[in-house]
């Protein structure tokens, strides 16, 4: 499994529909994942710590866990069926529990645990993007800042073009 770290809730335009990137966190590949519009919110809250008046629904599920004193060790994004994500909670005992990638990753944030992602999950549907700074977090060379941006650049083409279809088998 490859451990994934969420980008961020981005709106995909023109359609307007929100998604969720996700980008391997030992490099450079990121996967699209288009979400509703209650998992984005719920997702783009956690990432920005704002903590509603009352509890939203994976608020809620997260404390009914801890309540049952059960930990949420991890979720996986597990397989992707006609542009569908779905994706597994995992519980200490080892118990899974099948779920929508979006609610797995709204659950993630909150607990907080890992996000992994299936390698045939990443080799259907991830994009690679090139990084700006090298290893040692020291600026890249002209060249490959070039390339880095030129990448990008490609990617957020690629977003603007891309529709959930297109990762039908």
């Amino acid at each position: 499994m490859i451990e994934m770290d969420v980008v961020g809730v981005r709106i995909e335009l023109p359609s307007n529909q929100p998604l969720v990137l996700l980008k391997e966190s030992a490099g450079t590949r990121h996967i699209p994942i288009w979400i509703g519009a209650p998992e984005a919110s719920a997702i783009a809250f956690v990432q920005q710590g704002i903590v509603p008046p009352r509890p939203m629904t994976h608020d809620l599920l997260v404390s009914m866990v801890a309540a049952l004193n059960h930990t949420v060790t991890e979720v996986r994004i597990v397989r992707v069926e006609d542009t569908v994500f779905h994706a597994e909670v995992v519980f200490e005992d080892g118990t899974t529990v099948s779920s929508r990638a979006s609610d797995a990753i709204a659950i993630a944030l909150r607990v907080p645990c890992p996000i992994y992602c299936a390698p045939q999950v990443m080799e259907d549907t991830g994009v690679e993007i090139a990084e700006a700074d090298d290893d040692d977090g020291e600026a890249a060379s002209p060249e490959g800042q070039a390339n880095a941006e030129r990448e990008l650049k490609q990617f957020r083409e690629f977003l603007a073009d891309v529709e959930p279809e297109d990762f039908e088998k």
